[in-house]
């Protein structure tokens, strides 16, 4: 039977947790002396008592739990954490709409950087603060998060972290889960850090600089300007080009690199391949806007390195309308919403390592055809993958395209466009932010239905929890009791 009392004592520490960074959110309205402090206060009495009061009613559990439970846990969480992390622009004001709150909010903690919001700029500090503090917490985990500081999960620990960081491998930088999620947000607050000073460098402002780099290596999106990257130096784009890559790397190369062992990294065969991709698409599109549309060479490259890596990473920043390009470049930039970066790190997607196994193996389907008694595997990093992985990575992307289908379908039946609900679904599913049609990079999505809205914020979820871990909670046999 599943144990529903870890359940709501989980539910209940997290929104303790949830409470601090919203107490941290109002001391940057104290700051800069602007009215949002008082509905932060709010919010955090809200989200403190109701926590409280359900870890009174729950503390006494029993602490042993399964891979139910975990997924529960995990699904639950991300729901939670966005119904109340939508208070603050409920009580201000300034998202009056409970289902725009909740996109928002949702869109934020997920990484997906979708917004309602049309003028950003108006908005104080805090409420800036807040939506992009919700990217820092969801770009590694909130139970990530939540198993490096809290000691709570004991034995449920690894169960978490599988739910939460699902995908082909967990790579474990330590033998116990708490240390090897106190590694990964160590390399992570590093590289925010790292990207804070630079961009400072650049005469950003310091909040701004914050702002953004919680949005860069969360591959978030969200912004602090109406024009997202587009009106800023050079330099500070090159510098966001940069960290969106070490964003969408996977986070263990990071530990090497700290340890030294760099040539662990190069022989990473899906870093190449995230690399070369990269080099590829962009090489394409700069000679486009270079030669085609006799656009200035370096921001012509610029712009096209920018838009290349904001999409494939998942990120979502904008520098450029991709849409106002040659439609082929178009149909380039949609076909990497279903890339992804690499596994093991914060961006969206299907992941460039099960494209490549699953291309691997059908080179080698080729070979089977010929020699039908040969014994062939799919190998990486020198060894045999399973068949167990590739049936497992097949029957992902079978799913990401079916979900992909229907949710494309039920938003043309709500009343977007063919274009605009393809990119709609493409975006959300992979965490990107911007899409196509009528919500594309010049756009947001405000004119979206309610309907849509929650539509769209199902499809982030099952995005950043990489399907299985929500969908297996819809099947019968999952509630029986084994």
């Amino acid at each position: 039977m599943l144990n529903w009392k870890y359940v709501f004592y989980t539910m209940s520490v997290l929104l303790i947790v949830e409470s601090v960074f919203l107490f941290i959110s109002s001391g940057i309205s104290l700051i800069y002396g602007e009215d949002d402090f008082k509905f932060f206060i709010q919010a955090v009495a809200i989200t403190l008592s109701s926590g409280g009061i359900i870890y009174l009613f729950t503390n006494n559990c029993s602490k042993e739990i399964g891979k139910r439970e975990a997924f529960v846990v995990v699904s639950l969480v991300w729901v939670v954490f966005s119904i109340f992390g939508a208070l603050p622009f409920l009580l201000g004001g300034y998202i009056p709409n409970f289902t725009d709150a909740f996109f928002e909010t949702m869109s934020g903690f997920t990484t997906t950087g979708a917004s309602i919001i049309n003028d950003i700029e108006a908005l104080p500090h805090g409420i800036l603060f807040w939506r992009s503090l919700t990217h820092l917490l969801g770009g590694m985990g909130i139970l990530v998060l939540t198993v490096a500081i809290l000691p709570i999960f004991g034995f449920g620990g690894m169960a978490m972290f599988n739910a939460e960081a699902a995908g082909i491998t967990t790579d474990k930088l330590h033998p116990r889960i708490k240390e090897t999620a106190q590694r990964l947000w160590g390399i992570y607050m590093l590289l925010i850090g790292i990207e804070t000073i630079f961009l400072v460098l650049g005469k950003m402002s310091l909040f701004d600089a914050v702002c953004h780099s919680f949005g860069t290596l969360a591959s978030g999106g969200f912004s602090t300007k109406n024009s997202s990257i587009a009106d800023y130096s050079p330099y500070i784009q090159y510098v966001i080009i940069v960290f969106m890559i070490l964003a969408g790397t996977n986070f263990t190369l990071h530990y090497f690199a700290i340890k030294g062992k760099f040539s662990k990294i190069w022989k990473n065969e899906e870093f190449r391949v995230f690399l070369g991709l990269i080099a590829v698409v962009t090489a394409i599109i700069s000679f486009t806007l270079i030669y085609v549309d006799h656009g200035p060479v370096e921001k012509s490259f610029r712009d096209a390195l920018f838009q290349v890596t904001s999409i494939i990473t998942s990120t979502g920043f904008v520098s450029a309308d991709y849409t106002a390009w040659h439609p082929y470049l178009g149909f380039l930039i949609f076909g990497l919403m279903f890339t992804g970066a690499c596994v093991g790190s914060t961006s969206g997607g299907v992941k460039i390592l099960r494209h490549l196994l699953l291309f691997k193996n059908s080179i080698l389907e080729f070979k089977r055809m010929i020699h039908p008694s040969a014994v062939l595997p799919v190998r990486y990093k020198k060894e045999m993958v399973h068949k167990d992985v590739i049936f497992k990575i097949l029957a992902f992307v079978i799913l990401y395209f079916m979900v992909f289908f229907l949710g494309s379908f039920a938003m043309t039946l709500i009343g977007l466009d063919v274009t605009s609900s393809m990119g709609a679904v493409a975006t959300t599913m992979g965490g990107i932010g911007p899409g196509l049609g009528s919500v594309g990079p010049m756009n947001n999505f405000a004119a979206v239905p309610d309907a849509g809205k929650w539509v769209l914020s199902f499809l982030m979820l099952l995005g950043r929890l990489e399907l299985f871990t929500v969908l297996i909670i819809f099947v019968p046999s999952f509630w029986k009791n084994q």
